[in-house]
């Protein structure tokens, strides 16, 4: 077995994926259907799902994106559309920034300890 794709619903999957792309790498694909996706380097293809509501809840999952600069990539983030929630949090792991995607997604920029 292994992860094929991680998909994620949502109203404007054109729009995410513009977003994704901008933020991981990778050429955003608008596919039939309303349908899109992304192959950041080193990830698996991440796709968007075109769904009639909005997010309504906290998300049960979410994505990691480790950073060396957690300050630089808020700041990028934040350009591409992204919103931060709260403070930089550091624990005996790292540091983490909870962010939100232009559809109010959450993902979490992490950096470890050093």
């Amino acid at each position: 077995m292994r992860l094929n794709q991680i998909v994620v619903d949502c109203l404007e999957p054109a729009r995410l994926v513009r977003f994704w792309a901008g933020l991981l790498g990778g050429e955003p694909v608008e596919r039939a259907h309303g349908w899109a996706h992304v192959v950041p380097p080193g990830w698996p293809r991440i796709s968007f799902q075109p769904v009639p509501e909005p997010k309504a809840v906290k998300n049960r999952l979410h994505l990691d994106v480790a950073v060396d600069d957690l300050a630089a990539a808020r700041s990028a983030a934040v350009a591409l559309g992204a919103t931060p929630r709260g403070d930089v949090r550091t624990d005996e792991q790292g540091s983490f920034q909870v962010m939100l995607d232009p559809a109010g997604n959450e993902f979490c920029f992490v950096s470890p300890a050093q």
